[in-house]
């Protein structure tokens, strides 16, 4: 365990180094971790174990996800049962369908756990929210969480680049007195960069007010406001996407990520610094109340209500579709795409990033 000042306050996190993967091999060795849903999440956390020489199986019904599974080396009979074979199985149980499909595939689960085995989530929704979801684990189990802060594809790419990605975890039972080891072992199994302690709620609550804020509902939106008054004032679509997005994603951002905020601001111009400087204020101010709403709104289990009835409707699938294609048809997103089409290949880019290098010398 590290103790590490994050802005001031201090906080006790696991890193590689105090608990390193060797270590993590001692404590799983005699441990079968079945991933059951190879959707999002499951195919990363699946394939980060079996690289770093876990013993892993899938749990899958049939369908486009099975077929994946098996694209991906999983062997049906050997690697890849059916949801309750593969729990029957396991002796890590790790449930990474969507939260609207645990509540489905609950009774598959629950009575083929063995007592001992870890019962593990990436999301604290199914436990939090137990009397809505029905997903009340037995006392013989131990319950334990690791929730990666990206999204699976992140969480892949990040493992194979060497970087992982940081996660929280969170211990709900302690049914065998070695919860917390397994559950930290895991999180290193998977390839997190570091580990800090959360509990199930807070981990919801955090998870939930940042995906319909900051990490996507807020994000999408501004950007659709910035889009339209730019639109609306004679900007081409093309200058308006790039104003708004492609400078932000493919420039900004970046920036942000290896050095802070405050250093991206030092390294851009006057007048974008004097602008960004002068209307945050405004832009906090017009979103506070929006952010207080919503965490109100997530703490008081309505946005839980809202999921476990909306993605749990039989038509859902064909609405979310039809949300997505408006989303994906709409002028911004048609010029995003056009946009991204029109980016250099990596060859062309290492060309130009080198001729200008040169010009910069000759200079």
């Amino acid at each position: 365990m590290a103790l590490i000042n994050f802005g001031g306050t201090k906080e006790t996190v696991v890193t590689r180094k105090e608990f390193s993967l060797a270590k993590a091999h001692k404590v799983l060795k005699n441990e079968v971790i079945a991933i059951i849903g190879y959707g999002v999440q499951g195919p990363a956390q699946a394939l980060n174990l079996k690289d770093n020489g876990f013993k892993v199986i899938i749990g899958q019904r049939p369908g486009k996800s099975w077929k994946r599974a098996v694209a991906d080396g999983w062997i049906p009979g050997k690697t890849l049962f059916d949801y309750a074979e593969a729990v029957q199985r396991a002796t890590v149980v790790q449930m990474l369908v969507s939260d609207a499909a645990q509540r489905d595939i609950w009774p598959l689960v629950k009575p083929n756990l063995k007592p001992g085995a870890a019962l593990y989530f990436s999301h604290g929704f199914p436990i939090t929210y137990r009397k809505k979801t029905g997903i009340v684990p037995p006392k013989n189990v131990d319950v334990i969480m690791v929730a990666p802060k990206g999204s699976g594809l992140n969480v892949r790419r990040n493992f194979l680049s060497g970087a992982g990605i940081n996660s929280s975890y969170a211990i709900y039972q302690d049914a065998t007195g070695h919860a917390k080891e397994r559950c930290i072992a895991l999180g290193v199994g998977i390839g997190s960069g570091y580990l800090f302690p959360t509990t199930f709620p807070h981990e919801t609550n955090s998870d939930l007010t940042g995906e319909r804020g900051v990490l996507m509902g807020c994000l999408a939106g501004v950007m659709e406001a910035q889009y339209e008054v730019l639109r609306a004032h004679g900007h081409s679509p093309s200058e308006a996407f790039n104003e708004t997005v492609e400078e932000l994603t493919q420039s900004l951002i970046r920036l942000v990520d290896e050095n802070g905020m405050d250093w991206m601001y030092s390294n851009c111009s006057a007048t974008a610094q004097r602008g960004a400087l002068d209307w945050k204020p405004h832009f906090k101010k017009a979103s506070l109340p929006v952010f207080k709403k919503l965490y109100q709104r997530v703490a008081s289990g309505a946005e839980a209500e809202r999921v476990i009835k909306v993605c749990g409707a039989k038509n859902y699938p064909k609405q979310i579709a039809k949300e997505l294609t408006t989303l994906r048809n709409s002028e911004m997103w048609r010029a995003g795409a056009a946009v991204r089409s029109l980016r250099p290949t990596e060859k062309a880019k290492v060309i130009t990033a080198g001729t200008k290098g040169v010009a910069g010398r000759a200079a």
